[in-house]
């Protein structure tokens, strides 16, 4: 990995990134410093939410991890305490692999997970090469067990780009992080487009109503040209042993991207000038929403640098700031944990936390107006 600002305590470059942007500018500063090593349990490819929630009476810190498309749970007092619990199981599985990457506990104890799922790209031909979903299961025993609720957001098929020299993922939507709103009236959703068109690629927004959370197919809206469009169901005829018969299936709409991604993912060039890999805390010491991102080079995913961006409130994405580099290089999956007792998370932080790069921590982030 490469950090050029690896023992300062001043990180954040005061350009604001050079893509093309939202024109709000924010007053925020966010700063790293040198402390000791935290790592999470076990190998880290995907976001990894922390979850507080009472087990025997005790109030108990949770935290979930994935990696080569297996999710993980472990629980412990510190962050440098944590126990493995072991694999967790989806029934029924959506297939292939799944990244557990955000996790919302409700009120009675429910908690409600969404997954990044990567499945072979067979409408492609290409069985080395994946694209990603997003899918939502539900636990009633904080973790250890999900039931799957189903697929939420999955771009249409003619949108995979089956030349694409990218080694990874050549479709697609995942890599994903949520934020339920104060009112609990929404759940947002944040995550990367790997669309074939360049003006669908980069990071977007969609939200559902919290109350069909336990229902949540064909709930999700997105965020596309300043309106939240739902999904749709398209009709096609068919032709099997007992005739001609319609196939139905659901049409997500493209999300608008936060930041227009220049460089394109898949055309081939080996530039790349997009950003993916959100994940958003609220920050109660600036009253402000913190989403950091991954911004890659070249199609295979190299890393220009990490970047962070704010926002006041959830339900007007165009409200997000101008994203400006934290740090460069670095690696997949910054992620922001917060050190309160009882409350600090990967969704919930203060003026203090720790800033992850892939479930390992050598940081602390300092956030002030």
């Amino acid at each position: 990995m490469s950090m050029n600002c690896r023992n300062s305590a001043l990180c954040v470059a005061a350009a604001v990134a050079l893509l093309a942007a939202p024109s709000v500018v924010s007053a925020q500063r966010a700063t790293l410093s040198s402390a000791s090593t935290v790592v999470l349990p076990g190998p880290v490819d995907s976001n990894s939410p922390v979850i507080w929630d009472l087990e025997d009476g005790l109030l108990r810190r949770f935290v979930m991890t994935s990696s080569g498309g297996v999710p993980r749970i472990t629980t412990g007092p510190t962050l440098t305490s944590l126990v493995p619990l072991g694999d967790v199981t989806i029934t029924p599985h959506p297939g292939n692999g799944v990244w557990m990457e955000a996790v919302v506990a409700d009120e009675d104890g429910t908690w409600y997970g969404y997954y990044h799922n990567e499945n072979p790209a067979a409408v492609c031909g290409r069985l080395d090469r994946t694209v990603a979903r997003i899918g939502a299961a539900r636990s009633k025993d904080r973790g250890r067990t999900w039931r799957d609720l189903g697929i939420v957001i999955e771009a249409p098929t003619v949108s995979v780009a089956c030349g694409s020299p990218n080694r990874y993922v050549i479709g697609g939507v995942g890599d994903l992080s949520v934020m339920l709103d104060p009112d609990k009236a929404y759940l947002y959703f944040f995550f990367s487009q790997y669309h074939q068109d360049r003006s669908a690629q980069g990071v977007a927004v969609a939200r559902m109503a919290w109350a069909n959370r336990d229902h949540p197919v064909r709930r999700v809206w997105t965020w596309t040209d300043g309106a939240w469009l739902p999904p749709s169901v398209r009709f096609a005829p068919t032709t099997d042993v007992n005739g001609v018969s319609r196939r139905a299936w659901i049409e997500y709409p493209a999300g608008t991207p936060l930041v227009a991604t220049t460089q394109a993912w898949h055309d081939g060039d080996g530039k790349v000038n997009a950003f993916w890999g959100p994940s958003v805390h609220w920050n109660a010491a600036i009253g402000r929403y913190v989403m950091l991102l991954n911004r890659a080079k070249d199609e295979n995913y190299a890393q220009e640098g990490i970047y962070v961006s704010y926002a006041p409130s959830l339900d007007d994405p165009s409200l997000w700031s101008t994203p400006v580099r934290l740090m460069s290089g670095g690696t997949w999956y910054p992620q922001v944990i917060g050190l309160d007792e009882g409350t600090g998370s990967d969704k919930s932080a203060g003026a203090s936390a720790r800033f992850f790069l892939g479930g390992r921590s050598e940081w602390i982030i300092r956030f002030t107006p």
